[in-house]
């Protein structure tokens, strides 16, 4: 794995020790979110999920940024598609509704949190299945994901990364919520009519290349949103 552009310029052979320095986020409270797609846009393949279409190289890149992380957050939906379990770090599920994905049930209390609002029609049962205090009402009839932001550095989670999907990421830049994104592009094409890395209504945020990293022709960016620098 080699830097093509970066902060300190082109390197070679990154080890892990190097990859958590340059991946390092700034202090203080940082939101960013960690995506894969292939050249020709399509955030998932065959399957329907994103495994269908990375790699080892974006693994590696992946295992690094949920080390960084002091929580890991996901929208409900592609915490059932992509069969989400139990984590190291806590993981925070957003959703309208409310609902716990099936396989995030049972866990250790204080390891799954859900961030819902007031109108999310399975409230009292999620407070029954996580206790009161991780279920963050934030909002009316969608969730204040900068409040979220906000609340989970309250809590000691300063450092967030968002693992989809495209409504949750496409939501977070709409909000000024989001500070980073990370972007694998594998090199494959697959056609069809697959999602984008963000779904929803347009949004227009700039960004700013930070890092470029480069391992058997996958392409790993790191981008600072820029209305956030």
């Amino acid at each position: 794995m080699r830097i093509l552009t970066g902060p300190d310029g082109p390197a070679n052979e990154l080890t892990d020790a190097d990859l958590r320095r340059v991946y390092a986020a700034p202090d203080g409270p940082w939101f960013r979110g960690n995506m894969v797609s292939t050249i020709d846009g399509a955030a998932a393949g065959e399957s329907g999920t994103s495994g269908s279409i990375n790699n080892g190289v974006d693994k590696r890149i992946f295992d690094v940024l949920r080390e960084l992380a002091d929580a890991i957050v996901v929208g409900a939906g592609t915490a059932r598609i992509e069969g989400y379990r139990p984590a190291d770090r806590p993981t925070v599920v957003v959703s309208r509704s409310g609902r716990v994905p099936e396989r995030l049930i049972g866990a250790e209390p204080g390891r799954v949190l859900m961030a819902t609002c007031q109108a999310a029609e399975a409230l009292d049962e999620t407070r029954a299945v996580l206790g009161d205090e991780n279920v963050l009402v934030l909002g009316g009839h969608r969730v204040d994901l900068a409040a979220l932001k906000d609340r989970l550095g309250e809590r000691g989670l300063p450092h967030l990364l968002c693992e989809g999907g495209p409504h949750l990421l496409r939501d977070l830049l709409d909000q000024g919520a989001l500070d980073e994104l990370d972007k694998t592009l594998v090199p494959r094409l697959v056609g069809g009519l697959h999602p984008r890395i963000t779904d929803g209504p347009p949004v227009d945020v700039p960004l700013e290349l930070r890092l470029l990293v480069e391992e058997d022709h996958t392409l790993l960016g790191r981008w600072f949103v820029g209305r956030n620098n």
